[in-house]
């Protein structure tokens, strides 16, 4: 589609406006919307929400990269006490992960569109830009979060080439450069996504289901660079939300940034995940997550000591859903809130303290401390009982009556 073709579709749709908020990272995808919006008369606001992922060197490189392409304006919005507890709190809650394995690291995709929707509103336009692919699930994430919120234009430059364009990551990187816009090395070979949730990447011999190559790493050190000292770390619990590490407090999106830190050091959090995407593809990538990871086991650890056998037994369900409606796109949906509430009732006897030791690449949930800890004062599994040999076997001829019963029965038969 030419500048012009494209301009002329959405005419109609913005008479009044031509500015038009942009979702930017400053990585290859959302560089490229920027002089391609431009190119068909759009003035580019970008907004970078900085939710924990990147350090001051990135966010100035982010915000030198929107001056070097000519935006009309650009702000960076703080996203992560939201991140914090519009994510990671439920999340720890469910203790899921997306098909029991991924810890759902591109949940950011919602408070990105948050902080976009919010610019949009200051500068009185309802165009909305993002930079996903076609292909991908961010694209459905994107579009239904900003559905949710309301009747805007929805601008997706990426889906737009690929109608023409097969290889697109060369075509944008030619794009560029023809402008005279360079390309960082690594945003040729990978397609890399980092925040405080941790950093994902594909591209290359990942998509190709080869063995990740030297650069498809992130945060977490390769196995010859884990200190030689195992870790020892003690995290606390309050009503299932963790407040403090080795009995220091500190807001959730700083303690989740310094379980990042420690932990990637010793290789914490990374995985290669094979999974069923929400457009029916199959998608592969390679994830590092130290901080989640641990907090999943800590929680864990916690919560299967201090809730009830029924609780333990159906609360995985609800997990599932809840995290199968965050994968899918569907945050604002009202399922995923009232499960939410089935989730925060669950939590309100999750307190406690867990203790954790890592020598590298694994972490354990190795002591458990809790006034709510259901240990039964005159019995210990395996070891020693306050009820007689009576009243155990009484116990198991009734629990296991209806299997005895048609095992004998359709025993005579035989």
């Amino acid at each position: 589609m030419s500048p012009q073709s494209a301009s002329t579709n959405h005419e109609s749709r913005i008479t009044n406006h031509q500015d038009v908020v942009l979702a930017f990272s400053g990585g290859l995808d959302t560089s490229f919307c920027v002089p391609y919006l431009q190119e068909q008369g759009y003035r580019v606001h970008t907004v970078f929400a900085d939710t924990g992922g990147v350090d001051a060197e990135e966010r100035a490189y982010i915000e030198q990269r929107a001056a070097e392409l000519g935006v009309a304006s650009h702000v960076t919005v703080d996203g992560g006490p939201a991140i914090w507890d519009g994510f990671v709190k439920p999340f720890i809650w469910a203790g899921e992960g997306y098909q029991g394995q991924y810890p759902l690291l591109v949940s950011d995709r919602y408070l990105i569109v948050d902080a976009a929707l919010s610019r949009a509103a200051d500068l009185g336009t309802r165009v909305i830009a993002h930079g996903c692919t076609g292909m991908g699930n961010d694209q459905v994430r994107f579009d239904l979060a900003i559905k949710a919120r309301g009747d805007y234009t929805i601008l997706a430059p990426i889906r737009e080439i690929q109608k023409e364009h097969t290889q697109t990551r060369a075509y944008e990187q030619a794009y560029l450069e023809q402008r005279g816009f360079g390309v960082r090395s690594k945003q040729k070979a990978y397609t890399i996504n980092e925040n405080l949730l941790g950093v994902t990447l594909s591209g290359g011999e990942i998509d190709r289901w080869e063995a990740p190559g030297e650069g498809a790493r992130g945060w977490c050190a390769p196995r010859a660079e884990w200190p030689a000292e195992p870790l020892k770390l003690n995290i606390t619990f309050r009503e299932g939300e963790a407040v403090a590490v080795n009995g220091e407090e500190m807001a959730g999106a700083q303690l989740l940034a310094r379980l990042n830190r420690e932990l990637a050091r010793y290789g914490i959090g990374r995985g290669m995940y094979t999974g069923d995407t929400t457009i029916g593809l199959k998608g592969r990538i390679v994830y590092e997550a130290p901080g989640l990871i641990t907090l999943l086991t800590a929680h864990r650890a916690l919560e299967e000591a201090v809730l009830s056998k029924q609780q333990n037994r159906f609360k995985p369900d609800v997990a599932r859903k809840w995290v199968e409606l965050v994968y899918e796109g569907f945050f604002n949906d009202p399922l995923k809130a009232d499960l939410e509430a089935f989730l925060a009732s669950s939590q309100r006897c999750v307190n406690g303290e867990v203790d954790l030791l890592t020598a590298g690449g694994h972490i354990d949930a190795v002591a458990v401390r809790s006034p709510h800890l259901l240990h039964a004062k005159g019995a210990t599994y395996a070891q020693s009982a306050d009820w007689g040999v009576a009243e155990a076997e009484g116990f198991i001829r009734l629990f296991g009556m209806s299997s005895t019963l048609w095992a004998e029965i359709n025993r005579k038969d035989a």
